[in-house]
């Protein structure tokens, strides 16, 4: 196992896709809970200033380079950084193998009606996969603890959640122990994806690292969020020893 690559104070596993899914069969088979973070160079900047946030990267138990400024960081560093691991193909991966290894999965997130909706699909893509329970990502505090009584009873393997950077990996954090999942993993925009609700960038789009613009214009609400993307570049050349 190669040592973390450290990024603007953040520890990333040096990982390749097949490495990453060996570490998480034995996070299935130790059984204890375990938290998956899919690190893109906007949550690493979301961790340069939420001190919360970048404890709990660096006390998961993989932290897998999701995006093209992740793995050109570690480099531009000096470090090696095999590939990109995506937190959509992991998780999706992930549940290809389930129904042949008997895991439940429960869906966590995203607006009300995308994760029913991101089940059927993946009913379709994956014959005999076991999901579990969904539930919808609007919630008050009030039902907060409903919410976590409903993933206990349906003992899930591997819990996704979808509610977006940092809320859903302080929302694992937080009650991982409780809920006592093998494998828990922040989604993002997986169920939107999955549900059709949103799009994802071509395969060329991806292999020529340009999904972030791709996202910038099928969301422009998210072009003020995209700012991160050059400070990020200053911040990591910056470090540089």
């Amino acid at each position: 196992m190669r040592d973390r690559v450290e990024i603007l104070g953040v520890g990333v596993d040096p990982v390749t896709m097949d490495e990453a899914l060996a570490r998480v069969e034995g996070f299935f088979s130790a059984r204890s809970p375990h938290l998956i973070a899919t690190a893109n160079a906007e949550m690493l900047m979301n961790a340069t200033h939420d001190d919360q946030l970048r404890s709990i990267l660096n006390g998961a138990d993989l932290v897998v380079p999701d995006g093209a400024g992740t793995v050109w960081a570690a480099h531009h560093l000096g470090a090696d950084m095999p590939e990109r691991v995506a937190g959509y193909d992991l998780a999706q991966e992930i549940m290809r193998r389930a129904p042949s290894a008997g895991r439940k999965i429960f869906f966590f997130g995203s607006a009300p009606g995308v994760a029913d909706k991101a089940k059927l699909k993946a009913e379709q893509l994956y014959p005999g996969i076991s999901i579990v329970g969904t539930r919808n990502g609007y919630f008050s505090a009030d039902e907060e603890q409903s919410i976590i009584e409903q993933i206990k009873r349906a003992q899930p393997d591997l819990l996704l959640v979808a509610l977006g950077v940092p809320k859903q990996e302080k929302w694992l954090a937080a009650h991982m122990d409780e809920l006592n999942v093998p494998v828990s993993i922040g989604v993002g925009g997986t169920f939107d994806v999955m549900a059709g609700v949103m799009k994802r960038a071509p395969l060329w789009i991806q292999r020529a690292k340009l999904e972030w613009l791709f996202r910038a214009m099928l969301q422009p609400k998210r072009a003020g969020r995209l700012l991160a993307l050059p400070k990020f570049v200053f911040k990591v050349h910056a470090s540089r020893k």
